[in-house]
């Protein structure tokens, strides 16, 4: 009876590049806190009115974007953005005040420059 072959291990792995953690899409807001310098802060537990205004204004235009993704197609290409979504921008604005308050939403750009951003792409349509 032939003599069973002795297990052999495997050879060791090489080793492997080190992962950087991926970076954040919301730009990262640093603490103020004292004795917290530098601490990254959640965007998204941020409670100055301005961020959440902007983050609200992203929100609604990026939406109108996923319902109507041939519609704002159709519009950039026949530079017919503004009427096209007339409907929509007004109900969003609409949100965005009754969200934010008159007062932010009168004092910031934050809605018109996300529908230039995120809308138009990054043309200075609104």
């Amino acid at each position: 009876m032939p003599e069973p072959l002795a297990a052999v291990p495997p050879p060791p792995l090489p080793p492997q590049p080190k992962v950087e953690p991926p970076t954040l899409v919301t730009p990262a807001i640093r603490s103020t806190v004292p004795g917290t310098p530098g601490r990254i802060i959640n965007p998204f537990l941020v409670q100055d009115p301005s961020v959440k205004a902007r983050r609200l204004a992203r929100a609604l235009i990026s939406d109108m974007i996923s319902y109507h993704p041939a519609k704002r197609a159709q519009g950039l290409k026949d530079g017919t953005l503004k009427d096209i979504f007339r409907e929509e921008i007004k109900k969003s604005y609409e949100e965005y005040v009754l969200q934010v308050g008159e007062e932010t939403a009168k004092n910031t750009n934050h809605f018109n420059d996300a529908l230039n951003e995120i809308l138009a792409g990054g043309q200075k349509l609104f």
